[in-house]
């Protein structure tokens, strides 16, 4: 008993001291790993209530079994049966006392302080942002990566090592989160597919009246009336006082009347009049802010542009000594070109899985959620947009970190010291983060006037971790796709020698669809690089 009750002493002592680091849930795979053991104390927990709540139910059978038949002789013969003395003293006894002792022993709290602790840890559980946040990452997900939502219930993902299944209540929930966005393609999408699995004969507790309100609903929003129509006549004859149908099916009727009395009584003559469509098409997808979107995905699922055979044989793979560099004259770095424009080179075997280890070890207890810069106020801020968690490692905190610092300046030629501190960032659930620039543009003159060290002149990239599906780093401005593996780091410039950005260093980190995802990243400044890289005439070279 007391090893028990040390244990959650112990578990609610680690979620306080993490309490404030482990919100957003959702946004990072490593933080996620903490609820996991979290779970598995609470259902050792319950298996023990369950052992003590069977035991206690076995004695209150005997008891029902003992007074069933005590009474049915009773019942036969009161009078005769308490003309006994015993009998008449023990049913007193039994009312008085033992009827008593039944009651104390059925509202017993057999949980062993079960209910008490999860009281206690669930103020620590994910909240309904979570769960919306995940959510919203499936649907991502399923648009990213072109997948149906057949698949993504079966769990039918590339590269799983733990096969799922979505239930229709699963389902369901999905649709509602859409629709409590407003997001009516999806909804419609995930509301047909409950519907589905109910018509397979999935057992639920789950009705399909209410799938089709939400449903036929989300049709009549996206502009297909016909359809609303039908799936409401659907419902009603499940449930033909389903007063909220009744009311739509009037309105739909009306609204269907309407449209038909305004095309009949148009003066135009047959030849004249456009072909009038049955239904209104698809609206499909909400409307993005991103123009790039489209290709950003192609180039997520690995389609898209394709680097012309003339261009790929200009690429290369090549020892690195850093420019003569001592270190790695002995032994020299592998170097693949990525990209030609902009250039983009990745370094094979640059960090050991041990060094990745213990920048993981550093990083986890700091975990925040990812924020970028408001290019308007220069304030860091989080945005749905980069769905991560990152924290911020120095040198001086470990011989590592300061060592990995050191091997991006040999190998790269470039001044760290008036770089940023290595970023180390983890990957939720749909991790992503859609296409942006590491520098400061012009209308952004003061996004690292604080830092004092100028503009962002070049990204080194590191991948500490494979990823089983999707994650790639792509940019849509050329077409590039770089893929994660683990033990590698990709370089680009993010201006021209001469100062000027190049907007073609845009790019993206692509959800991930299945894995855990885990780089670090050191923007390197212009400080410090004037007789490193030194400054040209030509805009763009």
């Amino acid at each position: 008993m007391p090893s028990r009750m040390f244990r959650c002493i112990l578990i609610v002592g680690l979620l306080l001291h993490h309490s404030l680091a482990h919100t957003d849930f959702f946004t990072s795979i490593g933080h996620m790993t903490d609820l996991i053991h979290t779970e598995k104390d609470l259902v050792t927990s319950l298996k023990d209530y369950i052992k003590a709540e069977e035991k206690k139910l076995e004695q209150v059978k005997k008891w029902a079994e003992k007074l069933d038949q005590l009474t049915s002789t009773a019942t036969k013969d009161p009078e005769g049966f308490l003309g006994h003395p015993v009998n008449a003293f023990k049913l007193m006894k039994r009312l008085n006392t033992e009827w008593g002792e039944l009651e104390n022993l059925v509202l017993k709290d057999m949980s062993d302080g079960f209910i008490t602790n999860l009281t206690i840890q669930r103020q620590y559980f994910p909240n309904d942002e979570d769960q919306t946040g995940a959510a919203k990452a499936l649907l991502r997900l399923q648009d990213t990566y072109n997948l149906d939502t057949d698949t993504i219930s079966k769990g039918n993902l590339p590269g799983v090592k733990h096969k799922s299944f979505l239930t229709a209540e699963d389902c369901f929930e999905l649709g509602k989160i859409a629709y409590s966005e407003a997001d009516y393609y999806h909804t419609e999408l995930w509301m047909e597919q409950a519907l589905k699995q109910l018509e397979e004969g999935e057992v639920s507790t789950l009705d399909k009246v209410s799938v089709l309100d939400y449903w036929s609903y989300a049709v009549y929003q996206q502009g297909h009336l016909d359809k609303a129509l039908q799936l409401t006549k659907k419902l009603l004859e499940l449930d033909p006082e389903h007063q909220r149908a009744n009311g739509n099916l009037k309105y739909f009727e009306y609204i269907m009347a309407k449209e038909k009395d305004a095309n009949t009584s148009t003066t135009k003559t047959a030849d004249e009049q456009p072909e009038q469509e049955t239904a209104p098409k698809r609206k499909g997808r909400a409307k993005d802010y991103l123009p790039e979107r489209r290709k950003y995905e192609m180039l997520c699922r690995g389609e898209g542009l394709k680097m012309t055979p003339r261009r790929q044989k200009k690429l290369f793979c090549r020892y690195h000594d850093g420019n003569r560099n001592p270190k790695f004259i002995l032994a020299p770095a592998k170097q693949e070109d990525e990209w030609d424009k902009p250039r983009i080179v990745r370094f094979h075997e640059i960090i050991s899985d041990a060094e990745i280890e213990i920048v993981k070890d550093l990083a986890k207890p700091r975990l925040r959620r990812a924020t970028i810069s408001n290019p308007i106020t220069g304030v860091l801020e989080t945005a749905h947009y980069r769905i991560s968690k990152s924290a911020w490692l120095s040198g001086y905190e470990d011989p590592v970190v300061s060592r990995i610092n050191m091997r991006i300046q040999d190998l790269t030629g470039l001044d760290v010291s008036t770089a940023e501190e290595l970023q180390v960032a983890n990957y939720g659930v749909g991790g992503q983060y859609e296409p942006h620039f590491d520098f400061a543009r012009k209308d952004e003159p003061d996004a690292f006037k604080e830092l004092g060290t100028g503009n962002r002149i070049a990204t080194w990239l590191f991948y500490m971790s494979d990823v089983s599906a999707g994650g790639a780093t792509v940019f849509p401005e050329v077409g590039a796709s770089v893929w994660p593996k683990k033990g590698t780091a990709v370089f680009w410039y993010n201006l021209f020698a001469s100062g000027e950005g190049d907007y073609s260093t845009r790019h993206a980190a692509c959800p991930v669809l299945v894995g855990n995802k885990w780089v670090s990243n050191k923007w390197i400044h212009e400080r410090g690089q004037e007789f490193r890289r030194p400054c040209t005439l030509s805009e763009l070279e």
